[in-house]
């Protein structure tokens, strides 16, 4: 049975189980949140062992960080290292977006990482078909295998394109974007649609998908193909058009006992971040909500892990449940083993901004506050979510005073208020 169905029988499950005791919160809730689809339970049935993470409403946000191969690029170990140092460094989740190499073998290795995993189904489907002009010649038939394939693999989530639908995509030439379709899922699948007239495999089959996804507690991300690509896109005619397609399609999935989450934008000016919030809660009836960024400015690549983090914030405060991280190399290149660490860092800062305002894990900034207050380094390192880079500042420039930083020195606050007590 999937988490849904034993949640609407009434029964608490073992994942259940321990994601109270990571959150805090009592089991007859959580399962009651299963239950209306606010909380979904990232495990697939076949991944024994692994430890569930929890995600939606009430619970602390998430963060997930993207690895994987590319065409330019297939180093397997490194894609590991990198996986590695996300967990290392907080990520709640891994995708892995790989499309170089052989992927099932590259997947079975990141199935490895201690973390629930997710993947693009559609990509598999695009790297067998070789070349580029060969996407229109996929199969339905191809595409299925490959979600089951991947499901009965242990892949935890997985996003499925199934909002973009011909229509949307028709309509779409009317209208005024810069950037059209930037989500590579999304543009193979408009590709497929135009070049062979039919409609969307993910839209017109989302029952075969329904009955593949409850068999393995697979977790569907219906992603969001139609997400803004700049600023000058956000919150247009046709990324409502999908929401209000995976809308729809929750309904049919809770129906069918699978969980969902939605994905969600993108590049969007802060001013319009909560109102993309309300409007997935609402149509997508309160369904966790997984945002890419949002990143709030086009004009800063090398520093994408920050224009995100701004918009995680706000979106985390406003509702979204779930980030997905940003790295510095974001629109300019294949992310290395720091730039993931700095993207991970980033979204893990924006999340507990967002948790403190609903006094999730505010006691950590209150130990951090009385250690800076005791001049207490060691407490200092040992709170901060990146201690090695709080360390790194702290040596290089070496104070004088043993227990100030070189910023005030002699004349740190804290020290002259500890004396005057004296």
């Amino acid at each position: 049975m999937s988490q849904l169905q034993d949640a609407k029988a009434g029964i608490i499950t073992e994942e259940i189980q321990s994601v109270s005791l990571d959150e805090g919160i009592p089991p007859e809730r959580i399962r009651k949140l299963v239950t209306n689809g606010q909380v979904v339970i990232l495990k697939n049935n076949v991944r024994a062992g692994l430890k569930p993470v929890g995600v939606g409403k009430s619970f602390r946000v998430k963060v997930n960080a993207n690895i994987g191969t590319s065409p330019d690029c297939v180093n397997i170990e490194e894609e590991i290292e990198k996986g590695n140092a996300a967990v290392k460094y907080g990520a709640d989740t891994i995708m892995d977006l790989s499309i170089g190499g052989n992927l099932d073998k590259i997947r079975s290795q990141i199935l490895s990482l201690p973390v629930p995993i997710g993947t693009v189904p559609i990509y598999q489907a695009v790297v067998e078909s070789r070349k580029r002009e060969d996407i229109s010649a996929i199969t339905e038939d191809h595409i299925f295998k490959i979600i089951e394939k991947q499901a009965k693999s242990g892949v935890d989530f997985m996003t499925i394109h199934s909002g973009i639908t011909r229509r949307v995509v028709n309509e779409m030439q009317n209208q005024d974007r810069i950037t059209g379709i930037v989500s590579r899922g999304g543009s193979f699948l408009a590709h497929w649609m135009v070049e062979n007239e039919l409609e969307n495999p993910f839209y017109s089959n989302f029952h075969e998908i329904l009955d593949i996804a409850r068999e393995y507690d697979v977790t569907l991300s219906l992603g969001d193909a139609l997400r803004p690509g700049s600023i000058h896109d956000s919150t247009d005619r046709a990324q409502v058009q999908e929401l209000i397609i995976l809308g729809e399609l929750i309904e049919e999935a809770r129906k069918e006992d699978v969980q969902c989450i939605v994905e969600g934008p993108g590049h969007m000016r802060m001013n319009e971040i909560e109102a993309n919030i309300i409007l997935e809660k609402k149509i997508c009836k309160g369904a966790p909500f997984y945002v890419l960024g949002p990143i709030v400015t086009d004009i800063a690549p090398g520093y994408d892990h920050i224009t995100s983090a701004i918009g995680g914030a706000i979106a985390a405060m406003h509702g979204a449940d779930f980030l997905c991280y940003v790295t510095p190399a974001e629109h300019l290149a294949l992310p290395t083993v720091d730039d993931v660490r700095d993207g991970v860092i980033a979204s893990k800062i924006a999340a507990h901004a967002a948790d403190l305002t609903n006094q999730i894990d505010i006691e950590l900034d209150n130990e951090m506050a009385k250690a800076r207050v005791d001049l207490n380094w060691a407490d200092q390192f040992r709170l901060c979510i990146d201690p090695n880079k709080a360390r790194e500042f702290r040596s290089r420039r070496t104070p004088k005073t043993h227990n100030a930083c070189t910023m005030c020195g002699e004349f740190c606050s804290m020290r002259i208020l500890k004396e005057s007590k004296k």
